[in-house]
């Protein structure tokens, strides 16, 4: 598996660009790639934010989760903006089923499997009961009936 430090590297590396000056790109502290590339230092949710969108990778991809560039992180990602929605993908052609030991096969069969897909429609349903979860609902009913209108 990819660790994000690795992940952050070939990402710059992939741009020509040094530490310094990716840092100063993204308004960081001028040593905080360095950190960041050696495993000394985690960045933040904000700052994995940040060198997503900068690489233009999805979350999981720069956390070394997976090795798809462009998966979200999970379904409910980018379910309420107000920005239009990007143009489709390219269909790709099915990847090789990866035997198990190797990176993703395993978690893409539990990412796949009904057992955990349940557990996560529960989940999301839980979540939505939350006073968080009714201010998202009523922004997007909101938003849809604007739309309509």
């Amino acid at each position: 598996m990819v660790s994000m430090a690795q992940r952050i590297e070939e990402l710059r590396n992939e741009k020509g660009m040094s530490r310094p000056e990716l840092a100063s790109a993204l308004g960081l502290p001028r040593l905080a790639v360095e950190k960041f590339e050696t495993g000394r230092q985690t960045p933040t949710q904000d700052q994995q934010s940040k060198l997503a969108s900068f690489f233009g990778v999805s979350l999981m991809y720069l956390r070394g989760e997976n090795n798809d560039r462009i998966r979200m992180e999970d379904w409910m990602s980018g379910a309420f903006t107000d920005e239009p929605k990007p143009a489709p993908a390219p269909v790709r052609p099915a990847p090789k089923a990866a035997a198990s030991g190797e990176p993703g096969g395993m978690f893409d069969a539990f990412l796949s499997s009904k057992k955990f897909q349940e557990a996560l429609k529960a989940a999301a349903l839980e979540a939505l009961k939350t006073p968080e979860g009714q201010k998202l609902l009523g922004e997007a009913i909101r938003r849809e009936l604007r739309k309509m209108q």
